[in-house]
């Protein structure tokens, strides 16, 4: 017989919820430190243009995008391996499709959906902004959805 008892993995024994948590915490903080280097550049000292260009917006969308992952493996770990609701996963949906209304209208532009004149160089006007501005809400929503409210009334 095995005189040693089974030991849990350290792969199993280091996802608990918290564990979780503070993974999500670190990814959504490293997502806003890549968006702030996109939307405002100069702040750290890395302004190269006077215009919000290609670069900038797609650096600014993957902060976003890590913002959201970040964000939802916290929200996820709320759940502590219950079943999710319709509601949350609505909200995952949500999510995703903010995602999309933002990424698309940061890019307008390059999509060939300019208004302006010369759509040839890529443009981050306030058509743009207020569409990504739009897609920030619907992620809002989306992550405000996916909180378990049954769990937190019950504490």
């Amino acid at each position: 017989m095995n005189a040693n008892p089974p030991t849990q993995p350290a792969e199993t024994a280091s996802r608990t919820p918290t564990d979780r948590a503070r993974f999500s915490i670190t990814v959504t903080l490293l997502g806003l430190l890549i968006f702030l280097i996109g939307a405002k550049p100069e702040w750290l000292g890395m302004d190269r243009s006077p215009v919000i260009g290609f670069a900038q917006i797609c650096v600014f969308m993957i902060g976003l995008l890590v913002i959201c992952l970040g964000g939802y493996i916290g929200l996820s770990s709320m759940w502590a391996g219950q079943e999710k609701s319709i509601a949350a996963d609505i909200g995952l949906r949500l999510v995703a499709t903010g995602y999309v209304i933002a990424i698309f209208s940061a890019l307008a532009d390059v999509f060939g959906m300019s208004l302006r004149d010369d759509p040839r160089v890529p443009f981050f006007g306030p058509w743009q902004q207020a569409g990504v501005e739009i897609g920030m809400i619907v992620i809002a929503v989306g992550m405000l959805m996916v909180i378990p409210f049954h769990r937190l009334s019950k504490r």
